[in-house]
C-alpha cells in the first residue's frame, strides 16, 4: 500500500471515527451499530399572516402641522382577520412612472400585525430641500397606497387604496415614504 492511500485510509477512518463520535453525542447513532437512526423533530407551527391589502383595509392621508411637509398615512384593518403591514407602503402620486423613495432608516423592529380595527402609520415626506423648478414639483391630486407581501421581491399584493388628498398636497422627486409603524408618533419621526 503506497503512503498515499495509507494516509487517506487513516483520513477516512479519524473522519468516520470523529463522525460516529458526534452522532453518539447528538443521541443520533444506534448504540449498537454506530449507524444513524431517525429523530423526530418536535413540530412547530409556523403561522403566516397574510398581508394586509386595499381590498380590507382603510386608507386616510392626513395633513400635519409637524413636521413640515409631510402627511400621515393611517391604514385601518376594516377586514375580519389579522394582517401584516409588511415594509414600507408603495406610493404613486398622480401618474407617476416610479413608487416614491423609501426613507430605509426608518425599518422598525418588527413587522406591525393588525387586528380587525387596529391601525399601522406611516409618514410621507413630499418634498425635500432642492429649489421647485430643480426637483420637479407639483400640486397631486391623486394617491395610490400599494401593499406589500411577507416576500419583499415579488412586487405588490391585493388592490390599492386610494385615499384622498389634503387639498394643495405640494409633492416632488425628493418625496420618501417611511416603513409602517405602530404608532403615528414613531412614523412622524420621519
Amino acid at each position: 500500500m503506497s503512503r498515499f492511500s495509507a494516509r487517506n485510509r487513516f483520513a477516512a477512518l479519524a473522519t468516520g471515527s470523529a463522525l460516529a463520535a458526534v452522532l453518539a453525542l447528538a443521541g443520533t447513532a444506534s448504540a449498537t451499530t454506530g449507524a444513524p437512526h431517525a429523530v423526530k423533530a418536535k413540530a412547530t407551527k409556523t403561522t403566516v399572516i397574510a398581508p394586509c391589502t386595499g381590498a380590507h383595509t382603510k386608507v386616510t392621508a392626513s395633513a400635519v402641522s409637524r413636521p413640515i411637509n409631510h402627511l400621515l398615512l393611517t391604514a385601518k384593518n376594516t377586514g375580519t382577520t389579522t394582517c401584516a403591514a409588511y415594509y414600507a407602503p408603495a406610493l404613486r402620486f398622480d401618474a407617476a412612472q416610479s413608487a416614491t423613495q423609501i426613507e430605509e432608516d426608518s425599518i422598525p423592529q418588527s413587522v406591525v400585525v393588525l387586528k380587525p380595527g387596529q391601525s399601522a402609520y406611516a409618514s410621507v415626506t413630499l418634498s425635500g430641500d432642492r429649489a421647485k423648478a430643480k426637483a420637479h414639483g407639483h400640486i397631486a391630486k391623486k394617491l395610490e397606497v400599494w401593499f406589500m407581501p411577507r416576500a419583499q421581491d415579488q412586487g405588490s399584493v391585493g388592490p390599492a387604496a386610494h385615499p384622498a388628498l389634503p387639498k394643495n398636497t405640494y409633492t416632488d422627486d425628493d418625496a420618501q415614504v417611511s416603513y409602517w409603524q405602530s404608532n403615528a408618533a414613531d412614523a412622524l419621526i420621519w
